[in-house]
């Protein structure tokens, strides 16, 4: 399970924003409509296809199954990068423990997150509208550890930095990049990368382009 609740995040900033800023314009209105409301979300194909495609990435030692130790590492890649500030990579330690033990308890080597439990908990928090609100706050801290010139944009070289830190190709975030850059302007705004990211784990609608924010979707 990758959200995380409401949390004090040290203000990093680009000019006169904080570089964390989680409150984003996007249309939940729009998300929240591309299915039947009547009916409970999460049962589509296309969005369990992608649920297991962020549960592969998170399970970085390619074990099966999520654990703390993952949930280390995964930081490790992107804090290894050099972009984060010693401030930033403190805190972001911090809210993947709170995280964790928030949503999965005991920080222990034998509590592990298979697929079926990390699907019924990213379910939950598709239909749970407060949740919903928080899932993408953890996105600001990738965006900032490949932001590597600081400019507040993404390039394309610098996204490759993101699927580096994710285990996938070079030509995997050239294709990505070419669908989600959709004003084709050759770079992703901070705005763009954080509602890129959180539509990817609400819509199921399978022509957002959000669907190649983490790469191919695992089959």
């Amino acid at each position: 399970m990758f959200y995380f609740q409401f949390c004090k995040i040290v203000p990093l900033t680009y000019s006169t924003r904080s570089v964390y800023q989680t409150d984003i314009s996007v249309n939940e209105q729009e998300i929240d409509n591309d299915s039947d409301a009547k009916q409970e979300r999460g049962q589509t194909l296309f969005w369990r296809r992608k649920m297991r495609t962020l549960h592969n990435h998170l399970d970085v030692d390619k074990d099966g199954v999520i654990s703390y130790d993952d949930f280390i590492l995964f930081e490790k890649r992107f804090s290894n990068l050099g972009h984060l500030t010693p401030e930033a990579k403190t805190e972001f330690k911090t809210i993947l423990n709170e995280m964790w033990e928030e949503q999965w308890g005991e920080i222990s080597s034998y509590n592990l997150i298979c697929i079926e439990k990390y699907l019924g908990k990213m379910q939950h928090v598709l239909n749970d509208s407060a949740l919903k609100r928080k899932c993408h706050h953890f996105l600001p801290f990738l965006f900032k550890a490949v932001d590597k010139d600081q400019s507040g944009e993404i390039s394309q070289q610098e996204f490759q930095l993101f699927f580096q830190c994710l285990g996938l190709t070079r030509d995997d975030a050239i294709i990505s990049f070419s669908h989600i850059d959709t004003n084709d302007d050759g770079k992703i705004s901070f705005d763009e990368f954080i509602t890129l990211g959180r539509e990817f784990f609400l819509t199921e609608d399978p022509t957002k382009p959000s669907k190649y924010f983490w790469g191919p979707l695992v089959d």
